[in-house]
């Protein structure tokens, strides 16, 4: 979505496309009004909405065109925009952001560390990392693969509860891989909540309801 800059109220229409039209882009008379604190000021004249956020250099922002009349909000529009782009921005680093762990293990490996081993591939996984689950076999072991594809299945297995196979077992050179994937778990309720909040879609909701009721 392009940024663009917020017109002047006083001043002519804008020239990029935008999410909500603002300031002089507005043509309706009247307009249901919040102010930049969030309070209801009610229904206004466009002009003096106009002029109550040029008198506060900031922005008069259409924010629930469907509404009768429109209800409008005054913001540093420009302000809200980059926040948003910027909350946008780290959403997708976050996302981008997945790190792969290796755990090494022998085919005929004990029990005990057998155990350990598959701790730390739990711990690797609950952390939301992949993991690169690497079988080494030295010597005659290499005639013996089998060995370690019933291993790297335990493993799978007891990681299903948590994980899936983004990579069945291959041999790669003296080596056994698998790679695990953490299985992406529901958005907690809370986190959405935090990755919404935006003061223009909030007026668009209980505010447009108020100003149609």
């Amino acid at each position: 979505m392009a940024h663009r800059r917020a017109a002047d109220p006083s001043h002519g229409g804008t020239t990029i496309e935008q999410p909500h039209r603002l300031n002089a882009d507005i043509k309706v008379p009247r307009v249901r009004l919040i102010a930049a604190d969030g309070e209801q000021v009610g229904i206004v004249q466009l002009a003096e909405a106009l002029r109550a956020a040029r008198e506060a250099d900031l922005d008069l922002v259409e924010v629930a065109p469907q509404a009768d009349p429109p209800v409008c909000r005054i913001m540093d529009y420009g302000k809200h925009r980059y926040e948003q782009g910027q909350k946008e921005k780290e959403a997708r680093k976050r996302q981008s952001q997945i790190t792969v762990k290796e755990i090494k293990m022998r085919p005929k490996i004990s029990d005990n560390d057998y155990g350990t081993k598959s701790g730390h591939v739990r711990r690797f996984l609950k952390g939301g990392s992949k993991v690169k689950a690497t079988i080494m076999f030295r010597g005659r072991e290499m005639t013996h693969t089998e060995l370690g594809k019933a291993l790297l299945d335990r493993l799978a297995d007891d990681m299903s509860d948590m994980a899936t196979i983004e990579a069945y077992p291959k041999v790669d050179g003296r080596n056994m891989v698998m790679v695990l994937a953490p299985t992406k778990k529901k958005e907690r309720p809370e986190e959405a909540d935090d990755e919404a909040t935006d003061p223009v879609d909030d007026a668009t909701g209980a505010d447009a309801e108020a100003a149609e009721a």
